[in-house]
Parts: structure tokens; sequence; C-alpha cells
């Protein structure tokens, strides 16, 4: 059978549509007919004759025009199940099309009717065209309601916090979706004027308040946070009453989801410990940070980690002329250059796999692209593998910094960026030594580029089978000072290495969830937050400075957990165990933000300071880095602590960590421990 001649399929909605068409005739008619016997007292017998044989007389030619502004309007192709504004204006366009014709029609060619039949008429004739469509979508949202109700049952009585706009638009959403095994039973509003008043007939009980007990009341197992314009203070102390409730707790993101229309319970995400902080985000003046990066060329070494992508995410939104992500591990560098390609389609974006250590990789990448800013977010961090592996700790971190830093001043770099951690004041493992010593680096390069004393430099920057000879002859560029400076800050939320992750995914399996120790306590700030504050430190660079970002007031790792199992609707050492598992090695109570001799000093920016630097014999100091290097690389580890301890003088291998006392320094630390949760409650 040739396409021509293939008989064609009567689908579904030709049917409906021929059926809609026999209905719209017989309304359209019935409605002006209706009109008429009603003005007429309801009896037929008593309307004039000349009336019904107008009205007889047009109602064939207004039947044609009628189904022609119809079919014109799509009015039997609009899928009704799915009715929605934009069927309902064509509805009433076509019944005003239509009116505005019978009118003019019927007085012009016949003779002028009564004026209720006109208006009457109208309104009747837009009642029963509306009503049978969109009658349709409610006797279909009514059996899908009682189906889902039937069949799944509610699984979780659902407590909405807002009686806002969100959180009319969550209500809605729940109760349609046929994904959603949840009821709204009641909703909570600090809005004295909603109390007693129903939102899609579900009661606003009170405000925050009343939330325990309207979870008794109502039995409610799952809360649903939905002010996206609360302030961090406001969610941290309602989140405070949610948590002792026992239930499963959601969050609205963030106000952008109204603006941008993504309100719905899908966007509702698990409530996270940032929540809790208590403070509002941080904010840094983005047009500095935009004239510091726009048409740079910039490197970021460990550009696939936590810390090394929020830093490219972040400076490709600021229009580089170039931004270069390297990385040794090409898995992690290739999902950020993917997600930057998507977002940042016109972005110069090189990704480079290569390690720090190599020296002819690094000289290559230099010599190559000429970056005038530095990053550098390469790094091993993690404590305890690093105690097992000192030398490693060494090579990479402290050597790989000294390689990267002589590249970027022998290359005529503008800026060198170290990205310390607190870890390196008073360190009492081999990674926070190693960082001290990266600080040292920094600080060392930068009096050397400084004071044009490149003849210092030591023959470490370069592999060890070039002859010292041949390395000394190298020159950097004379007259085109490189400024290096470090940026140190303490734990972020949602790092590879952060405790969070590892308690939410204890939580997932049903725990135990394993702390170190129970008055183990570190300083935490988001990676946008820390990476943001990196930035505008970078604006703020001379040479020489060591930044120091103020992440508030320490937090207790064991209360952290607790609040994540409450958090998740579980209760602590009931539903899931918590379990203490002693001090790691090279691990300590507490992190310090600046070392006591260092001193601080404000900048512009009242969350990013300077921290003095300590007194430093480049040349002594030199000579130490060739010593350890050469221990480094004959893998005598049972030197290097001891070799270190005499570079780094702050820095103590038997210090709390194996006894996990506490002294002066940890005891005001608890104190601001306490006076934070005070203040939250």
């Amino acid at each position: 059978m040739t396409p021509g001649n293939k008989k064609r399929k009567i689908e579904h909605w030709h049917v409906i549509a021929a059926c809609l068409t026999i209905y719209d005739v017989i309304a359209v008619n019935a409605a002006y007919l209706i009109a008429l016997w009603l003005r007429f007292d309801c009896a037929y017998s008593q309307i004039p004759k000349e009336y019904l044989d107008a009205y007889f007389r047009f109602a064939p030619v207004y039947t044609v025009f009628s189904m022609l502004v119809f079919r014109a309007l799509r009015l039997y192709k609009s899928m009704w199940r799915f009715a929605s504004y934009d069927e309902l204006l064509r509805v009433l366009g076509a019944s005003v099309a239509t009116f505005a014709f019978h009118t003019v029609g019927i007085t012009a060619f016949l003779r002028r009717m009564p004026v209720s039949y006109y208006l009457v008429g109208a309104v009747l004739q837009v009642v029963l065209v509306v009503a049978v469509r969109f009658s349709y979508r409610f006797v279909l949202l009514i059996r899908g309601q009682r189906r889902k109700e039937e069949v799944q049952g509610a699984v979780h009585n659902v407590m909405i916090i807002g009686a806002g706009a969100a959180g009319q638009i969550i209500l809605r959403d729940i109760e349609r979706a046929k994904e959603s095994r949840a009821k709204v039973r009641c909703m909570i509003d600090d809005n004295s004027n909603k109390w007693g008043r129903y939102i899609e007939s579900v009661p606003v009980v009170g405000g925050r308040d009343d939330i325990l007990q309207n979870v008794n009341r109502y039995k409610i197992d799952q809360i649903m946070f939905a002010i996206p314009t609360a302030t961090a203070e406001e969610k941290r102390d309602i989140m405070n009453i949610c948590k002792e409730s026992g239930c499963e707790i959601k969050v609205l993101p963030g106000i952008y989801q109204m603006v941008n229309g993504e309100v719905s319970f899908k966007k509702m995400k698990d409530v996270a410990i940032e929540d809790l902080l208590g403070r509002e985000p941080i904010r840094v003046n983005m047009e500095e940070i935009f004239e510091y990066i726009q048409g740079k060329t910039i490197l970021v070494t460990g550009g696939g980690g936590s810390i090394g992508s929020e830093l490219c995410r972040q400076i490709a939104a600021h229009a580089p002329k170039s931004l270069i992500i390297f990385d040794i591990y090409e898995n992690n560098a290739y999902e950020i250059e993917q997600e930057l390609r998507a977002q940042y389609p016109l972005l110069n974006l090189i990704v480079l796999i290569g390690s720090v250590r190599d020296s002819r990789r690094i000289e290559g990448v230099f010599e190559t692209y000429h970056p005038e800013i530095v990053y550098h977010a390469a790094a091993h961090k993690h404590v305890p593998l690093m105690e097992t592996s000192p030398c490693e700790a060494i090579k990479n971190n402290v050597f790989g910094t000294y390689k990267k830093a002589y590249a970027a001043m022998k290359n005529g770099c503008q800026r060198f960026v170290l990205i310390s951690t607190d870890k390196a004041v008073n360190p009492t493992n081999i990674m926070g030594a190693s960082k001290r010593l990266c600080e040292m680096v920094i600080q060392c390069m930068d009096e050397i580029s400084e004071k044009d004393r490149d003849e210092l430099l030591t023959p470490i920057r370069m592999h060890l089978d070039v002859p010292r000879t041949e390395n000394c002859k190298e020159k950097v560029l004379k007259g085109k000072k490189t400024e290096f400076v470090a940026v140190r800050f303490g734990n972020v939320l949602g790092s590879n290495g952060s405790v969070i992750p590892l308690f939410q995914k204890q939580i997932a399996k049903g725990g135990p969830v394993t702390v170190t120790h129970p008055d183990i306590i570190r300083y935490f700030m988001t990676i946008p937050e820390a990476v943001s504050l990196v930035l505008q430190a970078g604006y703020y660079a001379r040479g020489g400075e060591k930044f120091v970002l103020d992440m508030g007031s320490p937090v207790r790792i064991d209360t952290l957990a607790r609040n994540l199992i409450k958090l998740s609707g579980y209760k602590p050492d009931v539903d899931i165990r918590i379990e203490y598992t002693g001090l790691r090695p090279g691990e300590k109570l507490y992190e310090e933000k600046l070392m006591a001799e260092e001193g601080l000093k404000s900048t512009p920016n009242h969350l990013i300071h300077v921290g003095q630097p300590t007194p430093l014999d480049v040349e002594s100091f030199l000579k130490q880095l060739e010593f350890l290097t050469k221990a480094c690389y004959e893998n005598r580890e049972d030197e290097i602590r001891k070799m270190v301890a005499k570079i780094v003088p702050t820095y103590h291998p038997e210090g709390q960590s194996d006894t996990g006392e506490k002294d002066a320094v940890y005891e005001k630390l608890m104190r601001e421990v306490a006076a934070t949760k005070e203040q939250g409650k």
C-alpha cells in the first residue's frame, strides 16, 4: 500500500474534539434560548413570536461563525487535562468575539432583542463552554488524588514552615504531584494574622513557638522549611526548635528559587549543617575582584580539588583572558572542565595534567602560557595519611610550592597566592608543618624577588640529574617583581576531607557516626565563602602578606554530628549511635588561626586580617631546605620529623594529639563555643 493510499488513523483526541464540537453547537444556541426564556419569566409560551423567529433564523449563522472562531483559537486541539490560564484566556476571547457578532448580527439584520438576552446569553455561553473543558481536568485531579491515597497512602505527615507564596506553592505541588507520598497536615507562620486561617484547606496553626506542640498533635514526621527570605539567624533559631522534634527536615535553599520560578517540593533539600551556623553568608566586593581578575591569564594548581575547583568557578565568572587548570588527577580536572565549558562557552579554558613536583613540566607551562596570577591550591591535606608518609608530604607540599614559586618568579608572574591552612599554626602533624614550611617558602621568595637576590636560590627547583653548575646559571627576570602571599583558613564544609559528607553517609547507612573525640572543635566556612575571601585577599596583596580569614567561632564536632542526626529525623544514641574512635595520628583537639607572635592587622574587609611575618634568615632557610630535599628523596622517614622540627620551631610532633589534654587555649575556645550555643537558643 502506497503512502497516499494509507488509511488515516483516527486518534482518541479526534473523537474528543468531535464530541466537544457537538456539545458547543448545542451550548452556544441553548445559552441564548435560555436567556430569552428567563427574560419572560421562565415561560416559553410567553415569549413573543417575533423574538423566537429572530432567534431561530439567526441560530444557523451564529452556529457556523462560533465554530469557526472556536477552531481558529484551537479550542478543539488543546489537551484539557493540562488546561491552564492560557486556555481560559482563549475561551474568553472566543466568547467575546461571538458575543459581539451575535449582538451586531441579530440586531442589524433581524430585530433588536431585550438587553438581558444579550448579556445573560453571553454569560451562559461562557459558563457552559468553560465548565465542560475545565471539569475534565478537575475530575482527573480528584480521581488521581483518590487513587494515590488508596494505592500509596500518605507515607509522610508534613508540616510546612512558612505560609507565604513559597509555602503555598510547595503545598500545591505536594498535593498534585503523583510521585509525592506526603500529606500536608498543618502550616506554621510567625505572622499572627494568618493563625486560624486556611490555605488550600490546610490550617495555619501558629508560630515557631507552636512547632513542637503541633508536631505531636498532627503526628508530623517531616518538616519543610519554605521561607526563602529568612535571615541566617531566623533560620538557625527555627532549625534549633525543629531538630528537637525528631522529624526529618528539608529546606528551600534560598530566595533565588522564588525569583527563578523554581519553587517545588522537588527543589527541597535535606537540611545542611551550614543552616545552623547562624550567620549571614559572607559578602565580598565583587567589583574589586572583577577589576583584579578581568583580562588576565590565571593559573590554578590543584584546580580539580574542592578549593581549586571553586576557585576556577569564581574566576571564570569574572572574565579572565585565560584560565589554566593544572592538576595531577585527570578525573577531577575533566569534571570541572566539562562544567565550565558548559557554563562559559566563550571562556578560554586550558586544562593541563601534571605534577607540581615535576620541574620541567612546570617550567613548560609558565614558558608557554605566561600566567599573570597563580593560585597554588595543590597539596596533600589528609593529616593521618601524611603522618604515615611524611616524605611525600614534604615532596609535594614544600618542594612543589618551591618549584612553582620559582617558575612564577623566573617568568615574571605578577602575583602568587598560596592556599594555606590553620593547621600550620603550632602544628602537631607533618601535614601542618609542611604547610608552615610552604608559608616560609613564600616569605623567602617574596624577599628574594623584592631584593633581586636570586643568587641565593638552591638547586632543589630542578631535577636532581641536572648538574649544580648548570642549574645555578638560570636567572630570573630583573626588575619585574612577583608578589608572593599566603592565605590561611580552617575547615570548609563539603570539601573532600570534611567530616560533614562522611557523617551524612554514615547516617544514610544507619550509623554508627564516628567522632574522634567528644571535645574536638574546629572552625568552619563554606567553600564558596572561603574562595571569595581568598580572591579578595589576592586583590589586597602587595607582597609578603600572610592573610588570615576570620571563620567565626569554633564548633564542637560532636555537636555537628548530633545536629545532623536530629535534622535527619533520628535520635542520637537511640536510632543512630555515636562512636568515639580516639584522636588520629597527628590530630589535636583544636586548631588555631594565628600564632601569637605573628600579630594581626586589619584590611578593608573585616573578615580578612594580615599576620605580621616572623623573622626569617633566607640564606640559612634555603640551606636547610636543601638538606631536607636530600633526606626526602632518599626516603629517610626516621629523620624527616627531626629535620622539620629544626626548621619550624613551632612544630611539636609529640603534642596534644597523644594525650588529648586540654590547655588554656582550648578552654578559651570552648568558652566561645558555649557563648555561640547560648546565642543560638
